[in-house]
């Protein structure tokens, strides 16, 4: 990675700033922008998100948003109201008050003397949900948006469920949010007050795993943010860019289809992270391509991007599997349009040898999988640390009804969402099916290429579950995420389906048995012709950013991955332990602000064998803040459990000042199960 420290203008950083809204609340900004913006102004680019300027972000804040200042843009970091220094308080993910006050946000950018007027919107994660968000709604002022690793369908494709299954992510997520949401002001930029403004939003602090998992079914509460209810409403360009590790990757083909405006899609084989420094590699000149994107659309000048292909993703290619790839191989291949008419379904039948060209005599198979079924699963959106990636599927695989075809006798390429078709009964109501296609080498190893899962209660819709008929067959459709990859002549293909998939997702409240009817059960690939025009695409440049923050570590990082088996109770524990944070030292200090942070999490996934109502999932976190004499520190622990027709989620929280306990917060929830 190239270290950039000269621009075409030269740049002002402001560290603070105020963001007036109608009500009277003032959002903190900062702001980098060219010096002379007032006697030549610039298009402004808002990144407008809960995860706290002033320290959190800062280390990437200062790699990126110098950089795209320097090439002639005011690029602003605005911390939601009740986050960072913003006054107010936080109540939620996207909510109605978020979007109106990130429209009065892009208005008094436009408004303002070193600003042209025009605005861009870029973020990644929960920047790049809100983009979407805010395009859909339309304000003059916004021009472009530029989203990274987001959705446009929270219910059925963001951290909560899959398929209309619990995710364990929506725990750990739903943790580390309340974790954020409790955090104080920096008393250096908001004076004595800001106590004040700290208990504030310790007083209306909410425990959000238990928000979430109070709407188990596609209600309104899902509906509004998701843009898939109605992709018209987008009129402005979007470029939209995803990793294949990532877990919001499906978002980017699903809105090249959608939306009908001018749009991009961009997939490479990264994490949930920025594109010019991911793990698994390789990085581009991410920002670079920002800034071409910009230059097109908020100067109007032609830099050829929109001259180049709809869609550009990494095709990668075969590799052994490891939980971890520094860089992952392959190469780059593009489709002008998306849906590509080059893109073909090859039809393979679930038959009782193997998968088929074409269909046997039916025969009838089932399974019943231990719960520890999913042990190699990987996590369900990868960040680039260790373990993350799914590991040797055969273990898994072993647990499961699989389905090989014969050794390839040519090269295949898959550009697109394989889909399963199932002719199943069930013996319960109530129960899952997770589907994984993997590539088997000659020697046995097992790579999982992609995977989906079903909750058989919304095997039909996501709003009106219906359990199942015991013992009747039904149809049921799993649609497995979006891959690109490259299996060669001599690999076999598995389909691999199991009645569990722990520890990423929640058991079924009974342990059940599928039985699979073969000869009527089908996997559709989508089969990606070569084509000679990806020879001939414009490479991307090598990564650039501006200069890192400097940072001393105080007390070094520390990552543990573990699995234990307890043989007399038969109870199986996973766990996950990481002492950091985003500059990558358990207790960092910020020079700049003269600011000690650290921060711990600790993971726990436990369950017993033939005990779906065993299942605990505990998340425990300690925070840092310290300047001086000045010291918070946050603990919050959260415990899930259940029995076949509810949900139990436990939290505390202690905030502490100094050595002072401050405030002690308790929640203690029982939520009925609705079909999951």
């Amino acid at each position: 990675m190239t270290i950039i420290n000269e621009y075409p203008r030269s740049i002002q950083a402001i560290e603070h700033t105020w963001i007036p809204l109608p009500d009277g609340t003032r959002l903190a900004a900062r702001m980098w922008r060219p010096t002379d913006a007032e006697e030549n102004p610039v298009p402004a680019i808002l990144e407008y998100i809960p995860y706290r300027k002033r320290d959190f972000t800062r280390g990437r804040d200062e790699r990126m948003h110098p950089y795209v200042a320097g090439h002639g843009y005011a690029t602003v970091r605005v911390d939601l109201r009740g986050t960072g220094e913003s006054e107010g308080v936080l109540t939620g993910e996207y909510t109605e008050q978020e979007l109106a006050d990130g429209e009065a946000v892009i208005a008094w950018l436009a408004e303002q003397p070193w600003c042209t007027g025009d605005v861009g919107m870029t973020g990644i994660s929960w920047g790049g949900f809100n983009a979407l968000q805010l395009a859909a709604r339309r304000p003059p002022a916004l021009k472009a948006i530029l989203t990274l690793c987001s959705t446009d369908d929270r219910y059925a494709d963001d951290a909560h469920y899959m398929g209309g299954c619990l995710l364990n992510e929506n725990q750990i997520w739903g943790s580390i949010f309340t974790m954020f949401a409790a955090y104080p002001p920096d008393p250096d930029l908001v004076g004595d007050r800001w106590r004040d403004m700290w208990l504030e939003r310790l007083d209306a602090l909410k425990c959000y795993p238990a928000e979430w998992l109070r709407h188990q079914r596609r209600d309104e509460f899902w509906r509004h943010g998701s843009v898939c209810e109605d992709y018209d409403a987008i009129d402005c360009p979007v470029y939209a860019v995803g990793g294949w590790a990532d877990g919001y990757s499906n978002a980017v083909p699903r809105l090249l289809a959608g939306l009908s405006g001018p749009r991009k899609g961009l997939v490479g084989p990264w994490s949930h992270a920025f594109p010019h420094d991911s793990r698994p590699g390789p990085s581009i000149g991410f920002l670079q391509e920002a800034i071409r994107w910009w230059d097109h659309w908020l100067k109007g000048r032609d830099t050829g991007i929109m001259d180049e292909p709809t869609y550009r993703v990494w095709m990668q290619e075969s590799v052994r599997p490891r939980p971890q790839y520094k860089t992952r191989p392959g190469r780059w291949v593009a489709e002008p349009t998306w849906p590509s008419p080059t893109v073909e379904t090859r039809r393979l039948h679930l038959n009782a040898d193997g998968l088929g060209r074409e269909p046997e005599p039916t025969t009838e198979r089932s399974i019943r999988s231990p719960l520890t079924t999913g042990g190699q699963s990987g996590v369900w959106c990868a960040f680039g640390a260790d373990g993350e990636l799914p590991g040797d599927q055969r273990s898994d695989d072993g647990q499961s009804l699989t389905f090989d075809s014969a050794p390839l006798t040519d090269d295949l390429e898959l550009l697109g969402a394989p889909v399963v078709e199932l002719d199943v009964a069930a013996d319960h109501p109530a129960g899952m099916v997770a589907v994984r296609l993997c590539e088997v080498f000659p020697d046995g190893a097992s790579a999982r290429l992609t995977y989906g899962l079903v909750n058989l209660s919304h095997r039909k819709s996501h709003e009106d579950p219906e359990p199942m008929t015991p013992d009747e067959r039904t149809r049921v459709r799993i649609q497995l995420n979006d891959c690109a990859q490259s299996i060669p002549a001599g690999h076999r293909l598995r389909v691999a389906i199991s009645t569990s998939y722990w520890p990423l997702a929640w058991p079924a409240p009974t342990p059940t048995t599928l039985s699979v009817y073969t000869g009527s059960s089908t996997l559709d690939l989508p089969e990606r012709p070569p084509r000679a025009d990806d020879e001939a695409l414009r490479p991307f440049d090598a990564p650039e950013t501006a200069p890192a923050l400097e940072t001393a570590t105080l007390r070094p990082a520390q990552f543990t991955r573990t699995t234990e088996r307890d043989l007399p109770t038969r109870t199986t524990t996973a766990r996950v332990v990481s002492e950091g944070d985003a500059f990558d030292g358990a207790v960092t200090h910020l020079d700049a602000i003269d600011l000690d942070v650290g921060y711990r999490i600790e993971q726990s996934f436990r369950v017993t064998d033939g005990a779906p109502c065993s299942a605990e999932t505990e998340i425990r976190q300690q925070s840092l803040l310290r300047r001086g004499d000045w010291t918070v520190r946050l603990e919050l622990s959260t415990r899930l459990t259940c029995t076949a027709d509810t949900f139990r989620l436990e939290a505390e929280l202690t905030a502490r000042e100094g050595e002072e306990i401050v405030q002690t917060r308790e929640w203690d929830e029982t939520i009925p199960r609705d079909d999951v």
